[in-house]
C-alpha cells in the first residue's frame, strides 16, 4: 500500500525543480529550461493520472487540495449569502449553504466543507455533518421550494458523524428525513460528488434529478478502511477493498449511480480549481437548462424512477 500512497511523488518533484528554477534571473536559457520541464510535467501528469488503481483514486479524491464546497461556491455563483443554524440545536460547519445566483438566476446552494488548516478542520469536524448540519440542508431545500430556486448539492464527506451527541440527537432519523423530503421537493435538483462520497452522509444531500462525480471523485457506502476491518479484519488490505468495492467514477457510470462523470484538469481537480469549476459550469448549465422545461409532477415521477433502478440489473430485481 505504502508504493500506492507515493505515486505522485515523480509529479512533486518536478514541480519543486520548476518552483526553485522560477526563482532564478529571467533569461532566454531559463525559459528554455522551464519550457521543457513544463512540458515533461504535463507529460507525467497525464502517463500517470491515466492509470490510477482504485485506491489511488481515493486518495486523490482526499487531496488536502482539492476544492471544497465553499471554493465552488465562489467560482461558479455569484451573490452567495450563507444560511447558518437548523432553528432546533446549533449551526453545523461542516455542511455549508445557502442561496446564490447561477448566471444570473436565483438558486440554493449546498454542500459539506472539510476546512483547509487543523484548526478549521476540527471546526467543520473534517466534513462530518451532524443531525443539524442536515436539518439545516432540509430548511434551506424548503425555502428553496417555497420560492422555486433549483438546488445544487456538492458532495465531499467522509460520511455522517458517528459521535455519541450526533446519535442522541437523531442522526440516522436526521438523514432518513432528509431522504424522504428530497424525493419530493418540486424544485430541480443537481447533484455533483467533488471528492468522498462516504455512505448515509453523503446519500443525505444526494438525492437530485441529475448526479454528476468528478472524474478521480469515489461514492462509497462506507470507506476502503472500514470495508478492510469488517472484511479482512485488517486496515492495510484498504487497496483490495477499493478495487473490490467499484467505488470509482467510471464504475459508478457503468453501473446507473451516477449520470455523468465530468473531467478534471490534467494531474486533478487539486492542481486548478478554476479550471474544475469551468469544466463542472459546462454541465451544470446544461443540466440545468434541459431540467427547466419539465413539469413538477413529472420531475418528481423521473425522480422516483430513477432512483427506483439502482439496484437492479438485467432481469433481477434487488427490492
Amino acid at each position: 500500500m505504502a508504493e500506492n500512497d507515493r505515486f505522485e511523488d515523480p509529479i512533486r518533484e518536478l514541480e519543486l525543480k520548476i518552483t526553485e528554477l522560477t526563482a532564478y534571473p529571467s533569461s532566454p536559457d531559463r525559459e528554455k529550461q522551464l519550457e521543457r520541464l513544463q512540458k515533461k510535467l504535463s507529460h507525467l501528469r497525464r502517463e500517470i493520472f491515466s492509470r490510477l488503481s482504485p485506491w489511488q483514486k481515493v486518495l486523490v479524491a482526499r487531496h488536502p487540495k482539492r476544492p471544497y464546497s465553499l471554493d465552488f461556491f465562489r467560482l461558479l455563483f455569484e451573490d452567495f449569502l450563507q444560511i447558518h443554524g437548523d432553528r432546533k440545536f446549533a449551526d453545523d460547519s461542516a455542511l455549508v449553504g445557502g442561496f446564490a445566483r447561477f448566471h444570473g438566476r436565483p438558486v440554493a446552494v449546498l454542500g459539506h466543507q472539510k476546512g483547509r488548516d487543523f484548526k478549521d478542520k476540527i471546526a467543520r469536524n473534517f466534513g462530518m455533518a451532524r443531525p443539524e448540519g442536515y436539518r439545516k440542508a432540509l430548511r434551506i431545500l424548503k425555502l428553496a421550494e417555497k420560492f422555486s430556486r433549483p438546488v445544487f448539492t456538492f458532495i465531499d464527506t467522509p460520511g455522517a458523524y458517528p459521535g455519541r451527541g450526533a446519535e442522541e440527537r437523531g442522526q440516522a432519523e436526521a438523514i432518513a428525513c432528509n431522504l424522504r423530503e428530497m424525493a419530493r421537493v418540486r424544485v430541480p435538483i443537481l447533484v455533483t460528488v467533488t471528492g468522498e462520497g462516504g455512505s448515509g452522509g453523503a446519500l443525505a444531500i444526494g438525492i437530485g434529478d441529475q448526479v454528476n462525480i468528478l472524474e478521480n471523485a469515489v461514492y462509497s457506502v462506507i470507506s476502503p478502511e472500514g470495508c478492510a476491518a469488517i472484511l479482512w479484519k485488517d486496515p492495510t488490505k484498504a487497496a483490495e477493498a477499493a478495487k473490490s468495492m467499484r467505488i470509482t467514477a467510471q464504475d459508478l457510470k457503468g453501473f446507473g449511480i451516477v449520470d455523468e462523470v465530468i473531467p478534471e484538469p490534467e494531474g486533478g481537480a487539486h492542481t486548478s480549481h478554476e479550471e474544475t469549476a469551468e469544466i463542472l459550469d459546462r454541465y451544470l448549465t446544461r443540466q440545468l437548462e434541459a431540467l427547466d422545461g419539465i413539469e413538477p409532477e413529472k420531475l418528481l415521477e423521473d425522480r422516483y424512477r430513477k432512483f427506483r433502478r439502482m439496484g437492479m440489473f438485467g432481469q433481477t430485481r434487488y427490492f
